[in-house]
C-alpha cells in the first residue's frame, strides 16, 4: 500500500474508489465507474513466440450531476487527494455546462450480491490450452515453407459502478482474442485468420494455420480482375466489420433529426421498412452465450446513442432487424421519453440470425456461377452518412469462384457498400457463427455473424494495398 503526499494511505480496492469519490460528492448526484484490468498477450514471428507480458491496470471515471448538467472526469490515481480532485473537477465540469438534452434522473436500485468481491483474475495460464497448438502450427508451417505470425490477446476486465441513489453493480468482462497471419516464403502471398474467445479453449490455432496454407496454395495461381460488381461470398468476419458500422449509426435522435440512414424522406424514421425477404435478424443481448456483456449501461459520456445519466440502467435484447424489417432505434431514456418510445439502450455484442443452419461458407462458395471469396475487409470508413455508404479496402486474399470452385487469388479491391444494401442485396446465408471482426477487432469482439453472398458488391476500384 502507497501513501499520499499528506500521509493518508492510497485506496487500496476498487469499492474503496467507488465510496470515497461518491462520499466527496457535494452535489444533486453522483456516478462512480471504476474498471481494473488484468491482460497477458503472447506474440509470435517467424514461426516462433517473440514476445510476451503481462499488465494490471486500474481506472475510473467520475460523472457530477448539477440540476440538469454533468461533468465527467477520468483518473487512475487512488490516492485519497487525487480522488476528492476529480470529484470536484467533474463538478466544476457540470456547473460549467448547459441544461443536458439527455438528462434524466439517475437510476436507483441496491448493490449486486457480488459487489464487494475482488477483480477476477488473469494470467498466463488462460494459454495452457493455445501455447501446444502454436507448437504445432510452427512446426507444420516450417515443414511447408510458410511463415506464421501474429498474437493472442487476453483482459479480464471487472467493472464496479456505484451511484449516489444507492446503486451498487460489478460485470466481468473476459476478452480474447487471436489472429494468425501465414505468408508464403518470399512474402508475396499471405492470408488472414483471427478468433474471438474467453478463455482459448475454443481455439485451435494449428487448424487455423491449415486452413491459411491451403488459402496460400489457391493464391499460387493470380489473376487480374478489374473493378466492377460482383456476385461475392463475404465471410463472417467481413459481414461483423459491416453490421457494426449499422449498429453503429442507429441511433434514434439523429434518425429523427433527418440526419442518418434511418431517416426518412419527409420527416420520420424508416421503422418498419423490408430490407430483405430473408428471415434475418440483427440485434443485441447481454445474455446470450458465449458472447455475453455487461448487462448495465456504462458510458463516460453522452451521445446520440448513449448518456451518463443512464449508467447503472438494464441492458435486454435490442433488435435492429428483425425478419428482414427496420424494427428499432437506439435509445436513451431521454430520447425514449422525447420521441414517445422505449428506452433501447446498446449492449456489446452483436449477432445476426436467420441464416440457413444447414449451410455453411462453403456451401455458398458452390453456388458461385463466377464471383469472389473475400477473406477480410480493413480501413472501412464512412463516405454518406444518409445512406450509410462505407469504403474500406480487401486484405490478405481476395479469390476468383468459377462454377462453384476457387481457382486463384486476384488483386485487392477497394469497396464501396452500405451494409443496408449488403442486407438487401443478400441472396444466400449461412448458418451463424462467433466471430472476430478485423477492422473493429480492439473495439468490438462479441459478434456472431453467418457468411452472406451478395448479388453485386461494389469493387469501386483496383487497389495497390497487399
Amino acid at each position: 500500500m502507497t501513501h499520499s503526499d499528506e500521509g493518508e494511505p492510497a485506496v487500496s480496492t476498487p469499492q474503496e474508489i467507488v465510496e470515497r469519490a461518491l462520499a466527496a460528492s457535494r452535489t444533486d448526484g453522483c456516478i462512480v465507474v471504476v474498471t481494473s484490468l488484468r491482460t497477458a498477450n503472447i506474440r509470435w514471428a517467424n514461426n516462433t513466440v517473440t514476445t510476451s507480458g503481462a499488465t494490471e491496470a486500474l481506472s475510473w471515471f467520475v460523472v457530477a450531476v448539477v440540476g440538469e448538467s454533468a461533468g465527467t472526469v477520468e483518473s487512475t490515481s487512488a490516492d485519497p487527494a487525487d480522488i476528492e480532485a476529480a470529484v470536484r473537477a467533474a463538478e466544476r465540469s457540470a456547473r460549467d455546462a448547459g441544461p443536458a438534452r439527455d438528462a434524466s434522473d439517475l437510476v436507483t436500485g441496491s448493490a449486486d450480491d457480488d459487489f464487494g468481491l475482488p477483480p477476477a483474475p488473469s494470467g498466463f495460464g488462460v494459454y495452457d490450452t493455445l501455447i501446444p497448438s502454436l507448437a504445432t502450427a510452427f512446426d507444420a508451417a516450417t515443414s511447408r515453407g510458410q511463415i506464421l505470425y501474429g498474437f493472442a490477446r487476453h483482459e479480464t476486465a471487472t467493472l464496479y459502478l456505484g451511484s449516489s441513489t444507492g446503486l451498487r453493480r460489478r460485470w466481468v468482462q473476459p476478452t480474447g482474442t487471436v489472429e494468425v497471419n501465414a505468408k508464403s516464403a518470399d512474402l508475396a502471398r499471405s492470408a488472414w485468420a483471427g478468433r474471438s474467445t474467453d478463455d482459448f479453449t475454443d481455439v485451435d490455432v494449428a487448424g487455423l494455420a491449415d486452413a491459411l496454407s491451403e488459402r496460400l496454395g489457391w493464391a499460387e495461381r493470380a489473376i487480374d480482375l478489374p473493378a466492377g460488381r460482383y456476385d461475392t461470398v463475404l465471410p463472417p468476419t467481413a459481414v461483423a466489420d459491416l453490421l457494426i458500422y449499422q449498429a453503429w449509426s442507429a441511433g434514434a435522435r439523429p434518425a429523427y433529426e433527418g440526419r442518418s440512414a434511418f431517416s426518412a424522406p419527409g420527416g420520420g424514421t424508416k421503422l418498419g421498412e423490408r430490407l430483405t425477404g430473408l428471415p434475418l435478424t440483427l440485434f443485441s443481448d447481454p445474455t446470450v452465450d458465449p458472447i455475453r456483456s455487461a448487462p448495465f449501461v456504462v458510458a463516460a459520456g453522452s451521445g446520440d446513442e448513449v448518456s451518463v445519466f443512464d449508467n447503472g440502467a438494464p441492458v435486454d435484447r435490442s433488435e435492429l432487424v428483425s425478419d428482414g424489417v427496420i424494427s428499432g432505434l437506439i435509445h436513451t431514456r431521454a430520447s425514449a421519453r422525447e420521441y414517445g418510445a422505449a428506452f433501447r439502450p446498446p449492449a456489446d455484442n452483436l449477432l445476426l440470425t436467420g441464416g440457413d443452419p444447414a449451410l455453411s461458407p462453403t456451401d455458398l462458395v458452390r453456388g458461385v456461377e463466377r464471383g469472389l471469396l473475400l477473406t477480410s475487409l480493413w480501413y472501412i470508413r464512412t463516405v454518406d452518412p444518409m445512406t450509410l455508404l462505407l469504403t474500406g479496402l480487401t486484405r490478405d486474399g481476395v479469390f476468383l469462384v468459377e462454377n462453384g470452385e476457387i481457382v486463384g487469388a486476384v488483386n485487392n479491391f477497394r469497396f464501396n457498400m452500405s451494409p443496408l444494401d449488403v442486407l438487401r442485396q443478400a441472396r444466400q446465408v449461412s448458418a451463424s457463427e462467433r466471430t472476430l471482426p478485423r477492422e473493429w477487432s480492439d473495439w468490438f469482439t462479441r459478434t456472431s455473424m453467418p457468411a452472406v453472398r451478395v448479388d453485386g458488391f461494389n469493387m469501386s476500384s483496383v487497389s495497390q494495398a497487399r
